[in-house]
């Protein structure tokens, strides 16, 4: 078994298990289907890699939602 990926999520420390890929995190957040932005070391992740690009030990991850109004 692997060792939890400890994070900064959004200012704030937070422990997932480990290998944990953007698609996943998405789940794990229930954010799935939401128009959002996500950024990891002051990068944004491109949408096409969040399948593939696997989160590290140590990573600072941003999450943003888009917001409607008029």
């Amino acid at each position: 078994m692997s060792a939890p990926v400890r994070v900064i999520l959004n200012g704030a420390p937070r422990e997932f298990p480990a290998p944990l890929t953007f698609s996943q995190l998405i789940d794990e957040l229930a954010l799935g289907g939401r128009r959002l932005a996500v950024e990891r070391n002051g990068e944004i992740v491109p949408r096409s890699r969040f399948g593939d690009a696997r989160l590290a030990d140590g990573d600072r991850i941003e999450v943003v939602m888009a917001v409607g109004g008029g």
